[in-house]
């Protein structure tokens, strides 16, 4: 697998974690780590999504509600809402990953942790902020 794909499967798992508990996000990483069975992972990447994502929440939750505005935050189902705060992250504040890869890993990461229309549900949301952010 993918050393940054395996990151950010971790790194979601950890924000999905941190979601409900609101652990340490490096205690949430640890164990994200482990119960997935991945060892072999870009571990600098999975820390700096969990804490970008924790330290830019109010304004990624805001981009989040532009995406759906059909969807309360508290409708979106918790891995869906995980996926697409790890995606804007990457989108809006990180410019280490190309918006292509962002939303294309966002996709995947749905369809694998997501229910039957996450993968549709992220894809749209992450196409309307991206159709908004050029024009």
């Amino acid at each position: 697998m993918d050393p940054r794909h395996a990151a950010r499967q971790v790194a979601l798992c950890a924000l999905f974690s941190w979601s409900f508990l609101s652990l340490d996000p490096k205690e949430t990483l640890e164990n994200a780590s482990s119960s997935l069975e991945i060892n072999e992972y870009d571990h600098p990447l999975s820390e700096r999504l969990v804490l970008g994502v924790i330290d830019n929440l109010k304004e990624i939750d805001r981009l989040v509600a532009e995406a759906a505005p059909e969807w309360p935050l508290n409708k979106i189902a918790k891995a869906d809402l995980a996926v697409l705060r790890l995606a804007i992250f990457e989108l809006y504040f990180d410019d280490s990953c190309p918006p292509k890869v962002a939303i294309n890993e966002a996709v995947e990461l749905a369809k694998e942790f997501g229910g039957e229309t996450s993968g549709k549900f992220v894809n749209g949301a992450l196409g309307t902020l991206i159709s908004g952010k050029r024009g």
